[in-house]
């Protein structure tokens, strides 16, 4: 089996889109869907459905997409494995919720950095669902997202607790119960958000339904806009405290059932350790022994 052809075949897959996929490998349209039609003969067996609206996978090449990552990423452990360097180097992929890397990374990475200025590193930000996905799919190394995590094929390693808070424009009372801003706006991360998903249990428990509910991309803009008046949000007092101290938003101490968000590290099992992942890990234990434990 040609090992290109299961590249062509992956990046299709997951672009969704011919076109997509040629775009991405640099690839004429027409190479790309050679190459396809080549493994499909290869296998004797239809991989995608063609209609008006692109491609999708049938069930054999959904079948076929799991062991392609695998094998893919079994080649490039064996590449890193028969490497003669024990020097952290190489690629290292890395995903982190936006608090968390806002917060809780730059000191880490500053040190990693510095000390292995040859592994090029990549941090990427997002929900946990969207990282959960990219590492189970061999896209990042391991990641940083709210836990506990129960999955068969992942490892996760417990980072730090974080306490939550309500906040809200710095103008406004104290708030002793939920109930008190039910008429206020809410604003969110995008789907997929643990935070958000904590939010939603905070209220539905509560018996309460979000008036309205607002998206945003960016830490910075969700806290722009709670300082503005435009509505409340809840998230990690680490991230809020310098904002409360300027002035510009004002933080409401939520039920203890509610409080506590786990930051959790987690990775695939079967992902080879790295000069540059163990390296990582090292630093990264290091780093968080460091911060003091929440006690309630």
């Amino acid at each position: 089996m040609d090992i290109q052809l299961l590249h062509v075949f992956l990046h299709t897959a997951r672009e969704g889109s011919i076109s997509k996929a040629a775009q991405k490998l640099n690839y004429a349209q027409s190479n790309v869907t050679y190459k396809i039609q080549q493994l499909e003969a290869d296998l004797q067996t239809q991989l995608f459905y063609r209609h008006n609206r692109g491609i999708s996978l049938t069930p054999s090449g959904q079948i076929l997409v799991s062991y392609t990552e695998k094998i893919l990423n079994t080649i490039q452990e064996a590449r890193a494995a028969l490497s003669d360097s024990s020097v952290p180097s190489g690629p290292l992929h890395i995903g982190s919720m936006e608090t968390t890397a806002a917060v809780r990374l730059p000191e880490l990475l500053a040190k990693y950095h510095t000390k292995y200025p040859d592994v090029d590193f990549s941090l990427v930000t997002g929900p946990t669902e969207q990282h959960l996905h990219a590492v189970l799919h061999y896209e990042l190394h391991g990641a940083f997202v709210s836990g506990p995590i129960e999955h068969s094929e992942l490892i996760q390693e417990k980072v730090i607790e974080e306490e939550m808070v309500l906040i809200t424009a710095a103008s406004h009372p104290p708030i002793s119960s939920i109930h008190e801003v039910r008429t206020h706006t809410m604003l969110v991360f995008h789907k997929g958000c643990s935070y958000r998903e904590k939010f939603s249990h905070l209220l539905q428990e509560e018996g309460l339904l979000p008036v309205k509910l607002m998206e945003f991309g960016t830490l910075e803009t969700i806290i722009g806009c709670v300082s503005a008046g435009l509505g409340i949000s809840l998230l990690p007092r680490s991230i809020v405290a310098a904002h409360e101290q300027q002035g510009r938003v004002r933080s409401h101490i939520l039920p203890d059932k509610y409080s506590l968000v786990t930051t959790m590290f987690i990775r695939r099992k079967d992902t080879l350790i790295t000069p540059a992942l163990s390296a990582f890990l090292t630093e990264m234990r290091s780093q968080f022994q460091k911060i003091p434990k929440l006690h309630f």
